[in-house]
This record gives structure tokens, C-alpha cells and sequence, in this order.
């Protein structure tokens, strides 16, 4: 992987069920870059013949320049990396890892910030709320999780935030009410979200209906590429022909044939690898959160990182 950082795994921590933290440090000693707060990386994960690219939150300090962490739940089903993350990744192994993105910064001029962490969501807004700490910004942090012992780093958040971590334990009952977070904040807020889809949903519809500003509402979900059928892809420009498996996803195909395709956030967020449809002779499975519904039904373009052709045969503008 081009522009990567070389690193070492030097601890893991299994914090719940299906959750585990994996620190790394530099494999050739030097110190990290700064990132900021909500930034990720994308960690080329080795799995036999093949990589597989995931891309995961840091959580940590961004101005520890000695030790990265992430934490990765483990997906089921598996396409096998979040399952070799937690079975094989061992203490001194050396990994690659991207260098850190940002497509989930803080506005530095807000008001307020208001940060609301769904699951395994936290990741990014853990290290926002360090960031908003070290700048001495006005902040408070909502978390909600499934059970008391996956409320993972609520120890954490409120030792780096006493008074303004509010925890909302799902198996008593507490949701949080959205209308009510949106009410009677003070002008300039900004509110971001990280977790489970409908959830950021849920938020984004209303907040939009509280009458805030949408350049106020910022969210973040990776969506893991999920398997499908088989396909075949015609590459229009070269005349390649490549099959993507039923595991494998279309961007991880198109990359290994070396085509020209750029990407970011691997999780159907960014854009960065929208790609031009010239025809489908199946219907397309799109799983993004970029295009729009007018494009999903137009079927002209394709987000290659987690949508794909149910079957048949797609040809590309590559």
C-alpha cells in the first residue's frame, strides 16, 4: 500500500464480547504524524493470498505520537478481517496501516459541540472529545450501548470530561431522545454522531426537523462490504475482464487487477471512488451512503468500496 506507515502491534485488549483494542507502534521506531480528532486509518489486514483493507477509528490522544489504538468489533459473518484481527493478530507482528484521513473533523469555531457515540461508534468521538479537551471547547458527550459491560470507555470519557459524559444504557429502557438533545441548545452548536445506522439516522431526521442548520449535523458509519453473489466485471476502457468473488468486494477486485480506481474511506462514505456504470446486465446492490436515491435508481454509478452487481455482468468506465 502506497504512503503507508509500517507498525508493530504492542498490546491487545479484549474489552467486551466481540470488542478488542489493538495498540501499534511505528515498526521503525520514529514517532507518529499528529492526526485530529474523528480521523481513521485503513489497516491492510493479511489473509493468505489476499488483503483485505478495513478501515478503523483512532481513539486515542491525537497528539500521542508514541502509540495509535483502535478497537474492532468483530463482524458476523466475517469476510475474514475483523475475525483475523481477533484470532491472529498477536503482540510483534508487523502490520500496515494507512496514513490517517479525516472526513469527521470538529468545526474548531463552533459554540458547542455536541457528540453523541452509538457502539462501537465511540472511536471517533472519543478522540474528538480529547481533542475538544486539550482546546478547552465547551462539549458534552452522549453514549449509548446495548448492556453496562459494553459501555467500554465510559471510564475513560469521564475522566477526560467529568460532569459532561451521559451514559444510556439500552437494556434499562434509556433511548436517547433526540427531539429532546436538539432543544435548547445554544446557537453556533454543533452536533456529531457516530454508531448504528438507523440511529444516525433517526438523529440527522431530527435535528433537520428541530430546524438545525444540515452544515450543523455531521455523522460517520463504515459500512462493512457485505458478500453477494459472484459477478464479472468489464473494465470498458482496457478491455480487462475480472471476476470479483462472492467475499471478496468489488473495490478489493478492481484493485488487485490494478485499475485505476482511488479510494478513501473503503466504507460507501466519502466518495472519493465513485465509478461511472457504462451497463449491468443484472441490478445493482448499492450500499453506500453517498449517492443519492435519484442515482441508486438511475444505476449510472456505483460505490465499488461496498456495492456490487447482483451477479451477471458489469461494465465500468475504467
Amino acid at each position: 500500500m502506497s504512503d503507508s506507515i509500517a507498525v508493530v502491534i504492542t498490546a491487545l485488549r479484549d474489552l467486551a464480547p466481540g470488542i478488542r483494542e489493538i495498540s501499534f507502534g511505528r515498526a521503525d521506531g520514529e514517532p507518529f504524524p499528529v492526526f485530529s480528532g474523528g480521523s481513521h486509518v485503513v489497516v491492510s489486514i493479511p489473509l493468505g493470498g489476499r488483503v483485505q483493507r478495513n478501515p478503523y477509528s483512532l481513539l486515542g490522544d491525537p497528539e500521542d505520537r508514541a502509540t495509535w489504538r483502535i478497537a474492532v468489533r468483530r463482524q458476523e459473518p466475517s469476510r475474514g478481517g475483523s475475525a483475523w484481527l481477533h484470532e491472529q493478530a498477536a503482540v510483534g507482528m508487523q502490520l500496515e496501516l494507512a496514513q490517517p484521513m479525516n472526513l469527521f473533523a470538529v468545526v474548531r469555531t463552533a459554540k458547542h459541540h455536541l457528540l453523541v457515540a452509538g457502539g462501537i461508534g465511540i472511536t471517533p468521538i472519543l478522540s474528538q472529545a480529547r481533542q475538544l479537551a486539550r482546546m478547552g471547547a465547551s462539549f458534552e458527550v452522549h453514549y449509548a450501548f446495548r448492556a453496562p459491560e459494553f459501555a467500554v470507555y465510559a471510564a475513560e470519557l469521564e475522566a477526560l470530561a467529568p460532569g459532561r459524559v451521559f451514559g444510556h444504557d439500552q437494556s434499562a429502557g434509556d433511548v436517547i431522545d433526540f427531539a429532546k438533545l436538539f432543544a435548547a441548545r445554544p446557537l453556533g452548536t454543533h452536533f456529531y454522531i457516530c454508531g448504528p445506522g438507523p440511529m444516525v439516522e433517526a438523529s440527522m431526521a431530527a435535528g433537520l426537523a428541530a430546524g438545525w442548520p444540515e452544515a450543523n449535523l455531521h455523522s460517520e458509519q463504515f459500512l462493512a462490504p457485505a458478500g453477494g453473489q459472484p459477478f464479472d466485471v468489464v473494465l470498458a476502457r482496457t478491455g480487462g475482464r475480472i471476476t470479483v468473488g462472492a467475499d471478496t468486494s468489488l473495490l478489493e477486485a478492481l484493485e488487485a487487477a490494478n485499475a485505476p480506481v482511488i479510494s478513501l474511506c473503503r466504507g460507501g462514505a466519502c466518495g472519493q471512488c465513485e465509478t461511472a456504470v457504462v451497463s449491468c446486465d443484472s441490478e445493482l446492490d448499492h450500499r453506500d451512503l453517498w449517492l443519492n436515491a435519484a442515482d441508486h435508481a438511475a444505476g449510472k454509478k456505483i460505490m465499488p468500496c461496498v456495492s456490487r452487481a447482483k451477479g451477471g455482468c458489469l461494465t465500468l468506465d475504467l
